[in-house]
């Protein structure tokens, strides 16, 4: 008896997270980080349920920090509450999480209920995101990039077009800056505050350096001359008088109402930022434009880091068919349709071209070209250890008390052992 039950579990999760018996009702819990503007979670749960009948769908919001949610997950999955069952089924999941809840056995394995090349149809940043060990832990569902914001008025003005590499970003702050005579006019802004955006703008600088966090065999900052290189990229971008030294001390929404009131010629920022440029009244409406962030000599541009987030489910779920089943339906096109209509952008590559979309959203295929040649963060359990070690030897670059050859060697020396036992 026992085996037949236990067979006819396995059939019941391999089953593409189809609904149970509409004589059978439950309840699937939702939690997710609070969407601002017009929230599309109410809609697309409605649509699920008119679909599922036998399912009901309880919504959860948690608060917009990540560090906050990352810390309620942990809590909630961990030992004892694990064994009870955490009291939610499927998770909204920053990129950055995925292998560590995998890797402590938080999420149940998707893999079984999944088509074959069903995650292709997601840009291949996002689809990496949500895999590790060859297995699929997570289904993408929304994405931001890194991009270059510049003021496209003023290039224009000045005969300028968006610069590829550093040094075309470096001599059109001068001639702007020389030209429009404007003493509160800066040049480029980015993020230098110490926390996890910081680790993005280092990630992007090592990438442009030629080099990266982790090498092959996971070895950390493998190439220790180009990295040294890469945080002297960012010092030298104050130093030089390019980027205010405020940027030491700045995050994204600080960057972003510097760029958007007019206050900066560049910016490094994510996709969400476009669409408040773009809102009715912005001091900055039709006069942004949107590029690929510089790289270092001749190479051309450099990659953006990836953001956004995931849908999980949790691997103590009593009802994995509905969880699976919701997970699948919130990454589906339809639902990814919906969500491009409001405050977030997508990752399925198709509604990036949807003429509706587009419509709304005019600069939508330029994000999807971005967004092709995005990279993900390191895909590591560990990569919370990692960037957590690695920010006070960014940030001591960043304000100038430390050397980056120095800061390289310090953060060598740390971030091997948080990397041991889980190469």
């Amino acid at each position: 008896m026992r085996a037949i039950l236990l067979a006819a579990a396995v059939v019941l999760l391999a089953g593409c997270g189809g609904p149970p018996r509409a004589d059978a009702p439950v309840t699937v819990v939702f939690k997710h980080a609070r969407m601002f503007g017009d929230d599309p979670v109410p809609r697309l749960v409605a649509a699920f349920e008119r679909r599922h009948p036998g399912v009901r769908v309880k919504t959860e919001a948690l608060g917009s920090s990540s560090d906050e949610q990352h810390q309620f997950f942990v809590i909630n999955l961990e030992g004892s509450a694990a064994a009870r069952g955490p009291g939610f089924d499927v998770m909204m999941l920053d990129v950055i999480w995925v292998p560590e809840f995998a890797r402590a056995g938080w999420l149940l394995d998707l893999t079984p209920s999944l088509a074959p090349g069903e995650l292709d149809a997601h840009f291949p940043a996002a689809a990496e995101a949500a895999r590790w060990n060859g297995r699929v832990w997570a289904l993408p569902w929304n994405f931001n990039v890194g991009v270059l914001y510049y003021r496209a008025d003023l290039l224009a003005r000045h005969g300028l077009g968006p610069p590829r590499s550093d040094a075309e970003l470096a001599r059109a702050v001068q001639r702007i800056r020389a030209a429009e005579r404007d003493p509160k006019l800066e040049g480029f802004v980015w993020q230098g505050k110490q926390y996890e955006g910081l680790t993005c703008n280092a990630l992007e600088a090592l990438w442009a350096s030629g080099t990266a966090l982790l090498g092959p065999d996971g070895e950390v900052l493998p190439d220790t001359t180009r990295a040294a290189h890469a945080l002297a990229r960012l010092r030298g971008w104050i130093t030089d008088g390019i980027s205010p030294p405020w940027v030491s001390a700045a995050d994204e929404e600080l960057t972003r109402r510097a760029f958007g009131d007019g206050r900066a010629i560049f910016l490094r920022n994510w996709f969400y930022a476009m669409d408040l440029f773009d809102a009715p009244g912005a001091p900055g409406r039709g006069k942004v434009g949107i590029a690929a962030l510089p790289g270092r000599g001749a190479a051309g541009p450099s990659p953006g880091s990836t953001g956004g987030s995931l849908l999980g489910v949790s691997r103590t779920t009593r009802h994995p068919a509905a969880a699976v089943a919701l997970a699948r339906f919130l990454a589906s096109e339809e639902a990814q349709r919906v969500l491009a209509g409001g405050s977030v952008l997508p990752t399925r590559m198709a509604l990036y071209h949807d003429p509706a979309l587009v419509a709304k959203r005019p600069h939508m295929p330029r994000f999807h070209d971005l967004a092709l040649a995005a990279r993900p963060r390191p895909v590591t359990p560990a990569y919370l250890m990692l960037s957590t070690s690695l920010q006070p030897e960014l940030s001591a670059v960043v304000v100038g008390v430390k050397t980056p050859e120095r800061a390289v060697a310090d953060a060598r020396r740390q971030l091997a052992y948080a990397l041991q036992g889980l190469r």
